[in-house]
């Protein structure tokens, strides 16, 4: 049985502390940023031949300087809500992964990973943390507290408004405020409920050692795998696609999954190991460890290939409409934009394709930390391009995506670690624990 250490337990409240107060002093300072300030920053960039948009409401409705600087005020305040908003969405969306992935493996009656059954159990725990913190977000957004979605602006959709914008328009059957609301409460709840029953479920079969109840459990696994197969989908088009909604892509959906799919990985090995290092897993052996290293290396390359392929097809079309989402991306996120291909593609492709390598713990713990924070910075390119725009680079918005990183990270630390120390480690009822345990990989 795991017991969660007071030491641990100290620094998840202190790092969901100091996330929330520098949350709040970058939330002040944004609060404070006056016109004239805008105005300045909003001079400097274009000064600088920066002037490619970011996103496709720059290029709708008035073009004089009164229009220019009114959207450069609503990218500057909408720091604190983007940053929040890409971190939450990651961290919901990591969670989500990890419990397709745990139902993947029980749908595919696969006995590998029943040692890891409770920790991938436990990281699942969060998602109703996560779903709480979203639907936050989205009554901020519907309730035009937040203008992250500037869909959502009942202007554009007015054909007798000088802002209107015939593409919106035509997708307001979809992109309308209530339909919205109802999804991301499906979304949210829905995974809620399968987080809880398939934990339930799990324990029932401990309790019973009944092959029947394991029946259900596998019921239940493949029922969320269609739920997770339309939720993930849905989502990417409402969380991160609908940012910039002129511009939309057939392959968003997977990469922004399996972006999350390897990060969820890389959680679960960090979890494992920490267990194994200190006595509370010691079934945890390095042929688990290189299978998981195996799914961390395919999944980062199954990333690359959907972000290549997303990337090549609209750079090679030039359709200025699609291009322009990646083009604002290199002319103002140079900085992040490329070297994220470092980070989860370069360096897991180079030291993760040993397999001998896969068995080191340090070098795959390593590459998990490694591959959290390039995944993360994905979503950051995913977000703040559209919302916040060329205004990203100033000390609000880096205390902001700090504060909230720490928070978010402190609260599913908390959440994840209570809810392991409330779980039998060891799944007694599975009837593939056996052959978990004496798992050895032949290669």
């Amino acid at each position: 049985m795991y017991s969660f250490s007071p030491k641990l337990k100290s620094t998840s409240i202190i790092l969901l502390v100091v996330g929330l107060v520098l949350f709040a002093v970058g939330f002040f300072l944004n609060k404070g940023i006056t016109t004239e300030r805008i105005e300045h920053m909003m001079e400097a960039v274009h000064s600088a031949g920066h002037d490619s948009p970011t996103h496709s409401s720059e290029m709708v409705g008035p073009q004089d300087h009164a229009a220019h600087l009114e959207h450069a005020e609503l990218q500057v305040h909408n720091q604190p809500l983007a940053s929040l908003h890409f971190v939450a969405v990651f961290f919901f969306g990591v969670s989500c992964c990890v419990l397709f992935f745990y139902c993947i493996q029980h749908a595919a009656h696969a006995g590998w990973p029943i040692i890891i059954t409770r920790v991938m159990e436990a990281i699942a725990s969060y998602i109703p943390w996560g779903g709480a913190i979203l639907i936050i977000l989205m009554i901020l957004n519907i309730t035009h507290n937040g203008h992250l979605f500037h869909w959502m602006d009942p202007e554009l959709t007015d054909p007798e408004s000088a802002h209107f914008d015939v593409i919106l328009f035509e997708k307001k059957i979809f992109l309308n405020i209530p339909f919205y609301a109802v999804r991301t409460l499906i979304y949210t709840i829905g995974a809620s409920f399968f987080a809880w029953k398939l934990k339930a479920q799990s324990k029932k079969v401990d309790d019973t050692k009944s092959l029947v109840e394991y029946q259900y459990l596998y019921r239940w696994a493949v029922g969320y795998i269609a739920f997770f197969g339309f939720a993930s989908a849905a989502w990417a088009w409402d969380w991160l696609m609908s940012i910039d909604p002129h511009w939309y892509s057939t392959m968003y959906i997977w990469y922004s999954m399996v972006s999350c799919l390897s990060s969820g990985i890389a959680v679960i090995i960090l979890l494992s190991v920490y267990l194994k290092k200190n006595g509370f897993l010691p079934q945890f052996n390095d042929n688990h460890l290189h299978d998981l290293g195996v799914f961390l290396f395919a999944t980062s390359m199954l990333w690359t290939y959907t972000w290549f392929a997303q990337f090549m097809l609209y750079w090679y079309a030039n359709i200025p409409e699609e291009v322009n989402y990646f083009f604002g991306r290199f002319e103002h996120y140079s900085p992040t934009f490329l070297p994220m291909l470092v980070v989860n593609f370069l360096l897991p492709l180079l030291v993760l394709v040993s397999s001998s390598i896969k068995r080191n713990y340090k070098v795959v713990t390593t590459m998990a930390v490694v591959v959290i924070l390039g995944h993360l910075l994905d979503y950051f390119n995913m977000v703040m391009p559209g919302t916040v725009g060329p205004y990203w680079n100033t000390p609000e918005v880096l205390l902001l995506i700090l504060g909230a990183v720490l928070f978010i990270a402190g609260l599913f630390m908390f959440t994840v670690l209570s809810a392991l120390a409330k779980l039998k480690l060891i799944p007694t009822g599975n009837p593939y624990l056996h052959e978990s345990e004496i798992y050895e990989y032949p290669f």
